[in-house]
C-alpha cells in the first residue's frame, strides 16, 4: 500500500472507528440507565407494591414487633380494601429476626436481593436495625418509621433515613425534667441494655442531667436476652437512688422492679417506650403502681378525643377484632399513614428517588394525635412528643402535672423532698 492509500484509509478509518465507539457507548449507557431504572423501580408493579420488614415476631421480645407489624396492617388493610394507591396494594413482607441483630442483616438482604422490595418499613430495635445503615446507603433503599428512638438514625441526617417518633434523648429529658425540677430529686441512676439501644439511654439520660448540673449517682447493665440483672440490682440499690432511668426490654426491667421491690428499694422507676408496655405491665402485675413509662404516642384508649387513635381502634377492631389496642400498634398505624400519604405523593409512575423527594416534601401532615408532621428542610424525624404515663391498676393513665400524679407515685415508697 503506498503512502497515499495508507492516508486515504486513515481518514476514512478514523470516522468510522469513531462513530463506532460513540453509538457503542450509547448503547452501554442505554443499558446501564435500564439497570438503574430496574433498580429504583424495584417492587413496584401494575397492581401492587413491595414493602419489607424486618423484626422481633418471636423470642422474648416477639410482643414489640408483633404488635408494631399489626398496627401497620390494620391502615394497609383498609387502604387496600378501598382500592390501594393508584390501583396498586400494599403488600408488606415481613421477617422474624427475633430480635437478633445478625439476622437483621441476612433478612434485610434478603428483602432486597430476593423479595426484591421497593422500601423498607417498620424495622424494630436499635441493636438490629443501626446494623443496616450502611446496607441502605450503598443500595440507596429507603427506611422508614424504625421502632426506635436512638441518635444514630437522626445524627448525621441520612437521605434515606425517616424517622416518625420522638428520640430516647427527648423521652429521658422529659423524664429528668419531671424527676428533677418539679419532684427535686438529685439521685438518679441508670440501667440500661449492654448494646447501642441501652448505650442511647444512657447517653440521653446523662445529657437531661447535664443541664440540671447532674450525673448518674450509678450506671449499670445486663446482657441482651437475658433476665441477669442481680449485679445491676446490687449497683443501684447501693448507690442509694431515688430514680432509675431503665432502658431494656419488658421482661428484664419487670425482674429488675419486682426484685428491687421485695429487697425493699422502691425508687421511681421509669421506662422509655421500648419496653413493650402492656406486656411490661402484665409481667409486673402488682408490683406496677406507680412505675413510669413514657410514650411517644398517647394512649390507645377508646374514649380519647383524638381522631388518630380513634381511626386506630376502629380499624384495629376491624381488621383485629381479637387483639387488644397497644402503644406499640398505634405507633405501627401510625407509621403506615405517613407510609401511605408518601406514595401518593410520589404519583402514578413511582420509583425509589420520586419516593425520597414526597418524603421530603410532607409538611404539615396532620398524624391525628394533635400533633403535625413534616419533613421539610432537611427534617428527618416527624414527631416530638412524649407523653407521660404511670401504671395503676395494670393500666396506664396519662399525667402531665408532676405534682398532681406525685400521690401516686409517694403512695409507693418514694419520698419527695
Amino acid at each position: 500500500m503506498g503512502k497515499t492509500s495508507r492516508i486515504i484509509f486513515v481518514v476514512i478509518a478514523i470516522p468510522v472507528i469513531s462513530a463506532f465507539i460513540f453509538f457503542f457507548s450509547k448503547y452501554l449507557l442505554s443499558l446501564t440507565g435500564e439497570q438503574t431504572a430496574r433498580s429504583i423501580t424495584r417492587g413496584i408493579f401494575p397492581d401492587k407494591i413491595i414493602l419489607g420488614s424486618s423484626a422481633a415476631l418471636t423470642g422474648h421480645s416477639g410482643f414489640l414487633g408483633s404488635e408494631y407489624i399489626r398496627g401497620a396492617r390494620a391502615y394497609f388493610n383498609e387502604i387496600n380494601d378501598r382500592g390501594g394507591i393508584y390501583g396498586r396494594k400494599i403488600e408488606l413482607i415481613s421477617y422474624d429476626d427475633q430480635y437478633d441483630p445478625p439476622k437483621t442483616v441476612v433478612n434485610t438482604q434478603q428483602l432486597i436481593n430476593e423479595a426484591k422490595v421497593f422500601a423498607l418499613f417498620d424495622f424494630v430495635g436499635t441493636p438490629t436495625t443501626v446494623k443496616i445503615i450502611p446496607i441502605v446507603q450503598k443500595e440507596r433503599i429507603p427506611l422508614v418509621g424504625m421502632f426506635t428512638g436512638a441518635n444514630a438514625f437522626r445524627n448525621p441526617v441520612n437521605e434515606f433515613i425517616y424517622n416518625i417518633r420522638a428520640s430516647y434523648y427527648e423521652e429521658t429529658d422529659a423524664f429528668v425534667r419531671g424527676a428533677v425540677g418539679a419532684l427535686k430529686f438529685s439521685r438518679i441512676a441508670v440501667l440500661y441494655q449492654n448494646d447501642a439501644y441501652g448505650l442511647d439511654g444512657l447517653r440521653g439520660a446523662e445529657l437531661a442531667l447535664r443541664k440540671f448540673d447532674l450525673r448518674p449517682v450509678a450506671t449499670a447493665n445486663y446482657e441482651r436476652g437475658t433476665l441477669d440483672i442481680e449485679e445491676a440490682l446490687k449497683t443501684i440499690k447501693d448507690s442509694g437512688a431515688e430514680a432509675v432511668v431503665m432502658i431494656g426490654t419488658y421482661s428484664p426491667m419487670a425482674k429488675f422492679i419486682k426484685s428491687a421491690k421485695a429487697e425493699g428499694f422502691r425508687p421511681l422507676f421509669q421506662n422509655v417506650s421500648f419496653v413493650g408496655s402492656e406486656a411490661f405491665a402484665k409481667e409486673l402485675g402488682a408490683e406496677g403502681d406507680g412505675v413510669i413509662v413514657t410514650q411517644v404516642v398517647p394512649p390507645p384508649d377508646e374514649n380519647s378525643a383524638l381522631p388518630g387513635v380513634q381511626e386506630y381502634i376502629n380499624l384495629s377492631k376491624k381488621y383485629f377484632p381479637d387483639s387488644a389496642p397497644s402503644f406499640g400498634s398505634l405507633e405501627g398505624f401510625i407509621n403506615a399513614k405517613v407510609m401511605v400519604e408518601a406514595l401518593k405523593l410520589t404519583g402514578v409512575v413511582p420509583d425509589r428517588l420520586k419516593f425520597v423527594k414526597a418524603l421530603e416534601s410532607i409538611d404539615n401532615f396532620d398524624s391525628g394525635l394533635g400533633e403535625v408532621i413534616s419533613f421539610v428542610n432537611n427534617k428527618h424525624q416527624g414527631l416530638d412528643n412524649v407523653f407521660l404515663t404511670y401504671i395503676k391498676d395494670g393500666k396506664f393513665v396519662l399525667f402531665s402535672d408532676w405534682l398532681a400524679a406525685a400521690p401516686i407515685l409517694l403512695g409507693h415508697g418514694i419520698q419527695q423532698k
